[in-house]
């Protein structure tokens, strides 16, 4: 009677303990720490896994000559962008400066750190630019073993400018994802990268790819979470809304369907704490530091 009531013991004892384990939650860099070093850059990349991000957030184009770059937009932006001769891009000229229509050799003579961002007053400013995608896989991994850090996984957001776009700021969605996805399979990371994506053809021809790649859907709408996965047309890996549409209804119904939540760009710290009062599975931040000191105090 006496062994049995120990087995017992211990078998609630451990029920409890899987029961209370946390579930993990991710820190990701948007940009990588975009307030404080240029957005997309490997300086930024370096800076959130100095301030405790254990992912890095980054969007990707693509170059005429079928190069994978690092940049949130298809064009370099006249906010943070200097031209080859080193001259503001005005802004009614920058989509004229298409990424697409350059070769790698063209684009990496822009520089797009020089002048910062009015945005992000404490944002570094160096002589830089963007990076191949193949690149930061390398260079971040020499990175962290340098410094002794733990190799972080990496969200990798697929740009595009919907079916406008297609041919004159990307190629059509089974190319452009096909480019994306050899990438990231000859880099040898396809288990510490999710891929996200505002344009449900992306993640839709990622699907026909490899069923097994982690996808996240982006949401800057209000149509609610089912008109947006009828949308897409398959339950995610993730599902990642504004914060701002974030309320306890939303959680629940992630969690109901088995989805994880990860919402953007939470950046304030009361925003940052009132994001704590739910039961998400990460947050994504130009601020990791911000970020750490209130999830991982």
């Amino acid at each position: 009677m006496k062994k049995s009531f120990l087995v017992l013991s211990l078998i609630l004892l451990t029920v409890s303990s899987f029961a209370q384990t946390p579930r993990p939650f991710s820190i990701e860099g948007h940009r990588g720490a975009r307030g404080y070093v240029p957005e997309n850059t490997i300086p930024s990349f370096k800076k959130a896994l100095e301030q405790g991000a254990d992912t890095l957030e980054l969007d990707v184009v693509i170059t005429k000559d079928g190069k994978v770059v690092v940049s949130h937009e298809a064009w370099f932006s006249s906010l943070i962008s200097l031209d080859k001769d080193s001259n503001r891009i005005p802004a009614d000229k920058q989509r004229e400066n298409n990424i697409y229509k350059m070769t790698y050799d063209e684009v990496k003579l822009f520089d797009v750190g020089s002048i910062g961002h009015k945005d992000f007053p404490q944002q570094e400013k160096m002589k830089v630019a963007k990076p191949l995608l193949k690149d930061v896989f390398t260079e971040i991994a020499k990175f962290v073993k340098a410094n002794k850090l733990a190799a972080p996984r990496y969200n990798v957001e697929i740009k595009t400018e919907g079916v406008a776009g297609d041919d004159v700021f990307h190629p059509k969605m089974e190319p452009f994802t096909r480019m994306v996805y050899d990438v990231i399979k000859d880099g040898k990371m396809l288990k510490h990268v999710i891929v996200q994506s505002f344009d449900v053809r992306v993640l839709q021809e990622l699907r026909k790819i490899d069923s097994k790649l982690p996808l996240a859907l982006l949401v800057g709408n209000k149509d609610g979470i089912e008109k947006n996965l009828e949308r897409l047309g398959f339950v995610p890996d993730t599902y990642s809304p504004n914060y701002m549409l974030v309320n306890a209804a939303l959680v629940a119904a992630c969690r109901e369907k088995g989805l994880k939540i990860i919402p953007w760009t939470v950046n304030g710290v009361a925003d940052l704490e009132r994001m704590k009062t739910f039961d998400l599975d990460g947050i994504i931040t130009d601020y990791p530091d911000r970020a750490v000191k209130v999830f991982k105090r």
